[in-house]
């Protein structure tokens, strides 16, 4: 059985393995990160510039690497009711090692399926997950909001404000708030082009953004 602390540290390297690169070169396509426009190492990307299999198989790894420490955790150590900040940092710990990973001089990227693998990893509580997942549905359809980079920011940001509201746990609540800072940080100095914020409420465009893009 692991120390406490070392279930942060395997969540970190786990996290730092970063497979869009792995299987870009199992599928030959080595350049497929420097055509995308971010240059994001994510499953985005690797649907899109890797091919399908590439894709699925970074995500379903990238799930996994959020999970399998996570749910190790709470099911070796959670009942001992270990610190709250601790476990936070176990939940956090994969998406933190995703951005800032250990062997790719700290340069990753923006951890987004590596958060709904940590979240999976909290089972049998999926609060967390459904509350993350509905976020994105809801800011991907009923209150469209582009481009993606705006999208994400929103949706980790209500989803935030929802689990300090409905989950009980401090230690989920201060590790989505860990994961979201992460998360937010590297949205920030992301180098990528980011086009203008637009709502469309159910296909149908904000007129006030509509007509602030005009002037």
């Amino acid at each position: 059985m692991l120390h406490d602390t070392m279930y942060i540290w395997l969540g970190y390297l786990s996290g730092s393995v970063l497979y869009a690169r792995i299987f870009s070169r199992l599928f030959q396509k080595e350049n497929m990160l420097e055509q995308s426009k971010d240059h994001n190492p994510g499953t985005a990307n690797a649907f899109m510039y890797g091919g399908f299999w590439c894709g699925l198989l970074t995500l379903l790894f990238d799930l996994g690497k959020g999970f399998f420490p996570v749910y190790l955790f709470v099911l070796y150590r959670a009942p001992s009711h270990p610190a709250p900040f601790l476990a936070a940092l176990v939940i956090a710990a994969p998406v933190i090692g995703h951005i800032f990973p250990l062997f790719y001089r700290f340069r990753g990227g923006k951890g987004i399926a590596v958060t709904f693998g940590c979240l999976l990893g909290l089972y049998p509580v999926l609060h967390p997950l459904f509350i993350l997942a509905l976020c994105f549905i809801f800011f991907s359809s009923m209150l469209k909001i582009s481009p993606h980079f705006y999208r994400t920011i929103f949706s980790y940001a209500f989803s935030l404000v929802i689990m300090i509201r409905e989950i009980d746990t401090d230690a989920i609540v201060l590790g989505f708030l860990l994961i979201s800072a992460a998360v937010l940080i590297k949205m920030i100095t992301s180098k990528e082009e980011r086009d203008k914020l637009e709502v469309k409420l159910l296909g149908r465009t904000n007129p006030f953004l509509r007509d602030r893009r005009r002037t």
